[in-house]
């Protein structure tokens, strides 16, 4: 269905308010040949700390510009709290948006550049001064009113856009790839202080970040995309510890996605040989994937092990090794905190609840 950009219908009503903030049905995005999101289904809750998270070009950005209103879908409906808003321009939106570049005015010092947005709306001088420096004191810039945004080191510089952002009081705030120009020490504090923000003011986030330990560590829920899909929705423990297929398994930290077959219910083969599993309802003789993330993975005796290789390669991560062992022409990933030397035979016991069970099926994306 295209969507009618028709402003009488922008109010219109397309079903009752189910307590989501955000309802994405059926869209669809197609530029050229190259279709960036396909048949795309999403709702979001009020205030909650939702993540689109997943490779350059999956669609998380254009799914984003059509909340905001910056893109038009060729398919589907856009509601906010039940009612559609396709036709709706971005200024009349209840959302705001923050970008990579914060596109700050240079020419204007940082309480300027915070009650843009309501000097644009004709607020009253009074609400605006008390507006601002609310907003001030929320990210932590009091006092910074009168400093020009270019003396502004580059973390502050996105307090000031969030800021601007927050102080027209917008029910969903936008936020694409904003820590991306940080340095890691930077963003790590930012992803604390966003979520402290939100929390705060109790309203939806919506974040987009190709980097998985920003998504694990700020979200309430994460959405993992790739090639305009949907792969999973849930919680960061959700999404890691039970992925529901391989791109999943490989893009969410470290992986070892084995080929086995379920033998029945708590039992399963891969390697060669049998293991304990803690999954049933497969059927049986099932051909499946085993994910065992490599930190899971206890180094023992060569002989005591279920199964055992041998060391390939050690690097030092810092708060761990990361080896890589060949067990019968298979490449497994290790971490640990201690170390192997290269060419040394070691044994891998894995416990059954650390043994995760996927259809073959669910290798969508990958």
């Amino acid at each position: 269905m295209v969507l009618s950009r028709d402003k009488k219908n922008k109010n219109k009503k397309i079903e009752n308010d189910t307590g989501n903030i955000i309802d994405l049905k059926h869209i669809s995005k197609v530029y050229g040949d190259n279709v960036v999101l396909d048949d795309f289904n999403l709702y979001i809750k009020k205030n909650e700390f939702l993540t689109l998270l997943g490779p350059s070009g999956c669609g998380k950005t254009t799914t984003l510009k059509i909340i905001a209103g910056f893109e038009f879908a060729d398919g589907g409906n856009v509601l906010f709290e039940g009612k559609e808003i396709s036709a709706i321009p971005p200024y009349e939106r209840q959302v705001n948006t923050v970008f990579q570049k914060y596109a700050l005015f240079p020419h204007m010092d940082v309480y300027e550049n915070i009650a843009f947005g309501l000097k644009i709306k004709k607020t009253s001088k009074d609400v605006i001064d008390i507006k601002v420096k609310e907003m001030l004191k929320l990210v932590a810039l009091s006092g910074f009113e009168k400093r020009t945004v270019d003396s502004l080191s580059g973390g502050q510089q996105q307090r000031v856009a969030i800021a601007r952002a927050l102080v027209n009081e917008p029910k969903v705030l936008l936020l694409d790839e904003p820590l991306g120009a940080l340095d890691l020490k930077l963003r790590q504090e930012m992803q604390i202080e966003l979520k402290r923000i939100q929390q705060k003011l109790g309203i939806t986030f919506v974040f987009v970040t190709h980097d998985q330990e920003e998504a694990l560590t700020m979200s309430d829920t994460i959405v993992v995309m790739n090639k305009g899909r949907i792969q999973q929705v849930g919680t960061p423990e959700d999404i890691y510890n039970e992925p529901k297929n391989a791109f999943v398994a490989k893009f969410i930290g470290e992986s070892n996605v084995i080929d086995g077959v379920m033998l029945d219910d708590f039992r399963v083969e891969f390697s060669g040989r049998e293991f304990e599993c803690v999954d049933k309802g497969f059927k049986k003789d099932e051909d499946i994937q085993v994910v065992v993330r490599p930190e899971d993975i206890k180094m023992v005796e060569p002989d005591k092990g279920m199964l055992k290789g041998t060391v390939k390669s050690s690097v030092f991560k810092g708060v761990h090794y990361e080896m890589e062992l060949d067990e019968n022409g298979r490449v497994w990933l290790i971490q640990n905190t201690k170390s192997a030397e290269i060419g040394t035979e070691i044994g891998m016991d894995i416990y059954p609840e650390d043994i995760h069970i996927m259809h073959a099926m669910e290798r969508v994306g990958e």
